[in-house]
């Protein structure tokens, strides 16, 4: 089995880190950090052939072969600000498969209604490093550490008990 492209992060430069999920795992050799929209590494990576997490997509299941080896794509970001960022890299977003997460998953991040507005199901609205758990876990692929950051860890593993066994 081939390994998988690093998982690519795109985080918008106006994302707090101080309520970032994913802040302290930027040195992970299987995960790509990138800021939006300046692109301090370089150009905006290349795309093609990954899997972009999103909720109106298709569930994310191992035994896809679209995705088994695809490297994931996940926007780091308000819903407001991922919504511009799926809408100025739309050329890029383009080449990606879209998938989203199986649902029944709870988030166990504290969130006020007003931060919400923008989600299309905010019932199904993860923190981002949840969603990272969640697609890294079906795929089979490391989750070793990812959670260890994760201020909600532990209610996140009580509220998914039932889909974590």
């Amino acid at each position: 089995m081939p390994t998988p492209p690093p998982t690519v992060i795109i985080r918008h430069r106006k994302e707090r880190l101080s309520k970032c999920s994913l802040h302290g795992l930027e040195s992970r050799p299987d995960l790509s950090f990138h800021t939006f929209p300046e692109f301090r590494d370089g150009p905006p990576p290349d795309l093609t052939g990954y899997v972009m997490l999103t909720l109106d997509a298709p569930p994310l299941d191992a035994d896809d072969e679209a995705v088994r080896d695809a490297g994931l794509v996940i926007i780091d970001g308000t819903w407001r600000l991922e919504q511009r960022i799926r809408r100025a890299m739309h050329r890029e977003l383009f080449h990606c498969t879209p998938r989203s997460l199986p649902t029944g998953w709870v988030t166990a991040y504290p969130r006020r209604q007003t931060e919400q507005t923008e989600c299309a199901d905010p019932d199904r609205g993860l923190a981002s490093v949840e969603a990272l758990y969640i697609a890294h876990r079906l795929l089979g692929r490391n989750v070793e550490a990812l959670l260890d950051h994760y201020v909600w860890r532990e209610q996140f593993f009580e509220l998914n008990a039932a889909l974590l066994r």
